[in-house]
């Protein structure tokens, strides 16, 4: 019984060392990888450059590679010196249409076509840092395999989601097996935060970001000249009254002391000239929940609401809404014990509760089939204050270097831990 003691103690104790031990070599190689793919950053599917540095890497460290999973997906498998559990780490792969305004030494000077329209290429999220970071985990695994078990690390591609008439992202994953041959037991993944101080993390048991749909609402109305309004049906003004009409779905039909929801529209098309009243009008949007009850009421008041209202002006519209992510739920139990481990390698007054926010991640595809723990990596930059943190998906976005090493600390210990 005391050797057995003796033997669990030391083990604890091997895994938590190996977590901590990770090199400055490894760290500059970290960085310099977040830069490169920075400075060449790759829109949803097409990211081919990430996904040939990604595989020339893993099967640089002997790791069995598979390319062109959804579409410029990599999956990586690496075996432990004995058999056991299956453990997947993810990591997102594409950038953003968003044209960087930093004045970083490895900034971005990509443009691409995006929806017809020529478009800066940012890393405005960082799912560099996510790439680096898993490649970094890889190769200190690769190097420390004397684990037992089997570790999946799945790059992949199209997280922001897939060109118009394109799949793609962790639901196109799923479909093409990827938790399967060998079967996955648990998932984890993380993201970075511009606006949480480095060298920290932030969590949530259960939901921890909001499903998300995607709504298009067509308006038709009937056109005219400008100067004749009353010979028209506005579609312009009925999508005003939509769009106002919708929004108390929120503020009188959602039960906020519950959970928090959100109704965003965030495109307008209609007409082509300042002196005719156009036919149509096109709204575009998306809706946000962290309670499937309150999602439904939401879905189903919009449903009743949006061709009343256009009614009710002389018009007509029609609505389809699909669903882009759904809830990111971190399963209680495998929570649990990552926080232990997380406040293991991280140190316990670095590893703080959170509330959940209204972002969305495909990730939840991934927890819809297994059990998946999901968190927050500091990135705050040096000197900022987090109310100062410049917002994930904008030209000034940035995340301080110093954080990509705990993130690499953070998903080594949570894969040994669970491994052991």
């Amino acid at each position: 019984m005391k050797k057995q003691l003796f033997f669990t103690l030391f083990s604890v104790s091997f895994f938590f060392l190996s977590a901590q031990t990770i090199d400055a070599n490894l760290e500059a190689k970290v960085i310099q990888w977040r830069h490169e793919i920075h400075q060449n950053p790759e829109l949803s599917n097409r990211e081919f450059k990430t996904a040939e540095k990604v595989a020339s890497h893993l099967r640089s460290l002997g790791i069995a590679v598979q390319t062109g999973v959804a579409h410029t997906g990599v999956v990586g498998l690496l075996k432990g010196k004995r058999p056991g559990k299956v453990l997947a780490l993810r990591a997102d792969m594409d950038a953003l249409p968003v044209t960087e305004k930093n004045s970083l030494p490895y900034k971005s000077n990509v443009i691409a076509t995006f929806n017809g329209q020529e478009t800066g290429v940012m890393h405005a999220c960082g799912h560099d840092t996510h790439v680096a970071i898993l490649m970094g985990v890889a190769e200190y695994l690769a190097q420390n395999n004397d684990f037992a078990g089997t570790v999946k690390f799945i790059f992949q591609p199209a997280e922001e989601g897939s060109p118009t008439g394109e799949n793609g992202g962790a639901s196109m994953m799923v479909e093409e097996g990827v938790l399967d041959n060998p079967k996955v037991d648990a998932i984890y993944g993380l993201h970075i935060n511009s606006a949480t101080p480095v060298g920290t993390v932030r969590y949530k048991s259960k939901g921890i970001m909001a499903a998300a749909q995607r709504f298009v609402i067509d308006v038709k109305g009937k056109q005219a000249h400008g100067s004749t309004p009353w010979v028209s049906v506005d579609p312009i003004v009925i999508s005003a009254q939509i769009i106002n009409g919708i929004q108390t779905i929120i503020s009188r039909n959602s039960e906020l002391t519950k959970e928090g929801a959100v109704i965003t529209i965030g495109s307008i098309h209609s007409g082509i000239r300042f002196n005719i009243i156009p036919e149509s009008a096109q709204l575009i949007g998306t809706i946000r929940t962290l309670d499937d009850d309150m999602k439904q009421l939401i879905i189903r008041r919009m449903n009743e609401l949006v061709p009343q209202i256009a009614s009710a002006y002389g018009g007509s519209a029609t609505m389809d809404i699909k669903e882009t992510a759904a809830l990111t739920y971190n399963d209680p139990s495998l929570t649990l014990k990552a926080v232990n481990s997380l406040k293991k390698t991280l140190g316990q007054k670095n590893v703080m509760e959170m509330r959940a926010v209204t972002g969305a991640e495909d990730f939840s595809a991934f927890q819809e089939k297994v059990p998946g723990f999901y968190f927050f990596l500091g990135g705050l930059i040096q000197g900022n204050s987090p109310q100062e943190a410049p917002s994930h998906h904008t030209p000034e976005f940035e995340v301080d270097d110093a954080g990509l090493i705990h993130g690499v600390k953070a998903m080594v210990g949570l894969t040994l831990d669970y491994l052991k």
